[in-house]
C-alpha cells in the first residue's frame, strides 16, 4: 500500500465510560491538513466512543517528511503513504465509520467520484459506508465558490465559524445544491492557556506564510521591518516563527523561504528563527504580527495580543481582508510606536475564536450529533451526490479526476500501477530524486526566471 510510519498512539484520552468503538480514517495531502482532518476527527468523533485513528497521507509535492508530521504532534494508530488508487484499493478491504477528507478542493471532488465507484462495486459485501467529512484547515478568503463546489458531495462540509457557515449554504443554494451538508464548527486546534501578560523577556512573534506575500520584494520588506524592530527593541525577544524548512513543502508552495533571504541581512542577537508547534510558541508570545495567517485565531482565541498588517494594503490577494472590522488591522510604524490592537469582539464571536472553554467544547456537538444519526441509520447511506458530475460540469470534472489518475466514472484510468503494488527500488529512487528536482526548481529556478523576465 506504501511505506508506513510506526508513531505512538493517539493522543486523545479515552474517557473511562467509552462504550463503543469507532473506526475512523484520515487521508490529507500536506503536514497542516494531517493535523486538520486528525483532531477533526477526534472532536468529531461521538461521546462515548473509543476511536482508533488510520492516516493516509496522499502521495505528491506536499507529502510531509517525518520532521514535519512530528512537528504537527498529532499522531495516529497507523499511517500510510499511497497513491489516490492505493487510497482507493484500500477503501475496498477496510471498514471506518468516519472519513474525513483533508484535501484540495480537488482531490476531495476526485476521492468522493472514486469513492462513489468504489461502494456501489462492494454494497453487497459490507454493512454500511462510512461518513464522509471534509472542510477547510483555516480562513477562507479566496476561491470560495470554486473550493465549496469541488467539497460538495460530502455527508457534512465542516464550517469552522458562524460567519462561514452562513456563506457556505449561500453558494450552495444559489447554485441549486442541497446545503443540508453544511455544519457550523470551530477550528479543531484552538486552545492553550489565556494571555495573562507581559513574559520577561517580551516576545514578539512574526507568523510566517509560504505563499503571502509571494513576491521578493514584499517579502524583503516584512522580513525589513521585523529584523528592524528587533534592534530598536534590544530588550525584546523577536521571533520569525517558520512552518517549514528549505526543500520542505507544506500546504501552499514557498518559492522564497525567509531562511534564505535572512541570509543577506545581519540581524541582532534578540532576532532568531523558530520552528515547532504554533501553540508552544503562543505561549510566551506577547504579541502576534501576520499577514494572514490562521495563527492570528489561534492567538486570538487565547486573548493574545495580535496585529494583521496592513503595510502591503488590505487586499484579497494577501487575505487580510478577511480581517475588515477585527480591530487588529496595524502597521509597522504604528507597533513599532506602541499600539496595541484591541479586537472587536462581535467580529471574534463570528469567527468561532475568543470564546471560553466551555463554549468551544460545544462547538463540535452539532456534527457530533448529525454523525451519531448517520451511523445510527439503518441500512446503508446513500451514495455521495456530488454537484459537480459529467452532466453538470463535462468540461472540467475529467480534468479533475484524471489528476489523480481516474477516468469520469471514478475508476482508476488505464495503465495506473495495480493499486497495491509498490514500486521497486529504482522507481522509488527516480521518484525522490523527481521530489527534489520539483522542489529545487520550485525555490531557485523558478524565481530566477521570474526576475530575468522583469528585466
Amino acid at each position: 500500500m506504501g511505506r508506513s510510519w510506526e508513531l505512538l498512539p493517539n493522543v486523545f484520552v479515552v474517557p473511562a465510560s467509552a462504550t463503543k468503538s469507532l473506526r475512523a480514517a484520515v487521508l490529507a495531502d500536506s503536514d497542516t491538513r494531517w493535523k486538520w482532518g486528525a483532531l477533526t476527527a477526534n472532536r468529531i468523533a461521538p461521546e462515548h466512543s473509543d476511536i482508533r485513528l488510520d492516516g493516509y497521507l496522499l502521495r505528491g509535492r506536499a507529502t510531509p517528511t517525518a520532521r514535519q508530521l512530528d512537528e504537527v504532534g498529532v499522531r495516529a494508530d497507523a499511517l500510510h503513504e499511497v497513491t489516490a488508487v492505493q487510497f482507493l484499493h484500500a477503501m475496498r478491504e477496510e471498514s471506518y465509520d468516519i472519513l474525513v477528507l483533508a484535501l484540495v478542493g480537488g482531490g476531495v471532488q476526485a476521492m468522493l467520484h472514486g469513492l462513489g465507484r468504489v461502494w456501489e462495486d462492494t454494497a453487497a459485501d459490507r454493512a454500511k459506508r462510512p461518513v464522509v467529512v471534509t472542510g477547510y484547515v483555516g480562513v477562507v478568503y479566496e476561491k470560495l465558490a470554486d473550493g465549496l463546489l469541488l467539497r460538495h458531495g460530502a455527508d457534512l462540509v465542516l464550517a469552522n465559524s458562524r460567519q462561514d457557515a452562513d456563506r457556505f449554504r449561500a453558494v450552495y443554494e444559489g447554485v441549486g445544491a442541497d446545503a443540508g451538508s453544511v455544519t457550523e464548527v470551530a477550528l479543531p486546534f484552538l486552545g492553550g492557556a489565556a494571555y495573562t501578560g507581559e513574559h520577561d523577556p517580551r516576545t514578539v512573534v512574526f507568523a510566517a506564510q509560504p505563499s503571502v506575500p509571494e513576491n521578493r520584494r514584499d517579502r524583503t520588506y516584512l522580513l525589513n521591518r521585523l529584523v528592524e524592530h528587533a534592534r530598536r527593541h534590544p530588550e525584546r525577544e523577536v521571533l520569525l516563527k517558520l512552518r517549514s524548512k528549505p526543500g520542505e513543502h507544506t500546504t501552499h508552495i514557498e518559492e522564497l523561504p525567509y531562511q534564505k533571504l535572512v541570509q543577506r541581512l545581519d540581524p541582532p542577537a534578540n532576532f532568531r528563527l523558530v520552528y515547532g508547534h504554533m501553540g508552544e510558541v503562543l505561549d510566551r508570545t506577547d504579541l502576534l504580527v501576520t499577514v494572514s495567517s490562521t495563527a492570528a485565531l489561534e492567538s486570538l482565541h487565547r486573548r493574545i495580543p495580535t496585529a494583521v498588517l496592513t503595510d502591503l494594503g488590505v487586499r484579497e490577494a494577501l487575505g487580510n481582508h478577511h480581517f475588515v472590522g477585527s480591530g487588529c488591522l496595524a502597521s509597522w510604524d504604528q507597533l513599532d510606536a506602541g499600539h496595541r490592537p484591541v479586537p472587536d469582539e462581535e467580529w471574534v464571536s463570528r469567527q468561532g475564536v475568543a470564546a471560553g472553554g466551555e463554549a468551544y467544547g460545544r462547538a463540535f456537538d452539532t456534527a457530533r450529533a448529525r454523525i451519531a444519526e448517520l451511523l445510527d441509520r439503518p441500512g446503508d447511506l446513500p451514495p455521495p451526490a456530488p454537484y459537480y458530475t459529467p452532466v453538470t460540469a463535462p468540461g472540467y470534472l475529467p480534468g479533475l479526476l484524471a489528476r489523480h489518475h481516474l477516468g469520469p466514472d471514478g475508476t482508476p484510468l488505464p495503465g495506473t500501477p495495480a493499486a497495491g503494488k509498490e514500486p521497486g527500488p529504482v522507481r522509488q529512487i527516480v521518484r525522490r530524486a523527481a521530489r527534489g528536482a520539483y522542489r529545487h526548481g520550485v525555490q531557485r529556478v523558478a524565481p530566477v526566471i521570474r526576475r530575468m523576465g522583469e528585466l
